[in-house]
Parts: C-alpha cells; sequence; structure tokens
C-alpha cells in the first residue's frame, strides 16, 4: 500500500478548506450586520465509503454557538450542493456540522495551569522568606 493518506483523509483536508472558504463568501462572519463574529472550521472527518463528513467548528465568543449552530443545520444542503459543484467527486457526502470546544477547553486548561503556577510562586516565595528569617 502506498505511503501517505488516504484517499478519504484527502478528500476531508479538500472538504475543509472548501466548507471555511465557503463560509467565509457567504458573509455569515463579516461585516456589520453579521450574526456570528467569527466561525472557524477546525476539522474534517470523512467515513472511508466518502458518504458522511464531521465537520468540526468553532466560534470566537461561546454566546455564540446556537446561532452558528443553526445557521450550519439551514446552510448544510446548499454548502453541499456547493461542495458538488466545486469538487469533483461521485459522491457528495452528507454534512454533519459538530461544535468544537477543544479551543475553550485548552484555555480553561491554561488558565487552571497558570493559577497552580502563581500559587506555587507563592508558596515558594513564602518558604524562601521564612528561610531567610532564620539565618
Amino acid at each position: 500500500m502506498a505511503q501517505g493518506f488516504q484517499r478519504h483523509q484527502r478528500v476531508a483536508g479538500q472538504i475543509k478548506r472548501e466548507i471555511a472558504e465557503l463560509i467565509r463568501d457567504s458573509g455569515v462572519d463579516s461585516g456589520p450586520n453579521a450574526p456570528l463574529t467569527m466561525l472557524t472550521v477546525t476539522d474534517c472527518e470523512v467515513s472511508r465509503d466518502l458518504a458522511h463528513a464531521k465537520i468540526f467548528y468553532s466560534v470566537l465568543n461561546a454566546d455564540e454557538q446556537p446561532v452558528a449552530e443553526q445557521w450550519l443545520s439551514e446552510a448544510a444542503g446548499y454548502l453541499r450542493g456547493e461542495l458538488g459543484h466545486r469538487m469533483r467527486l461521485r459522491i457528495v457526502p452528507q454534512l454533519t456540522f459538530v461544535f468544537d470546544n477543544s479551543i475553550e477547553q485548552g484555555m480553561q486548561m491554561d488558565a487552571l495551569i497558570r493559577a497552580v503556577r502563581e500559587q506555587d510562586g507563592d508558596d515558594e516565595g513564602n518558604e524562601s522568606d521564612d528561610s531567610s528569617d532564620r539565618r
């Protein structure tokens, strides 16, 4: 078997790029009257038979997630049709959009790590102050 990506992985990458471009061109996340501040396609997984595609997305403001979910579910048919025009596939996959909260989770973990480091820094500072008083 050839090394590198399998076909469904290459198709997933292309779908990710095309969907991101279609969303950008739709204006849903740009302009003064846009319902979303920023919608980002983070990943795409395509089944081996190319019949289904899971598209992971995130939004800049977590409060906009329900609006993004509604917009994407309503636009799924249009986006699939446009994919059919842009990509030469015998079967255009059914699109399922899944909110990707990994960025938010990463920010929470970063805040926790920062808090622990600050606490450890305070504890070390207190210990060194105590040892200097003993001299």
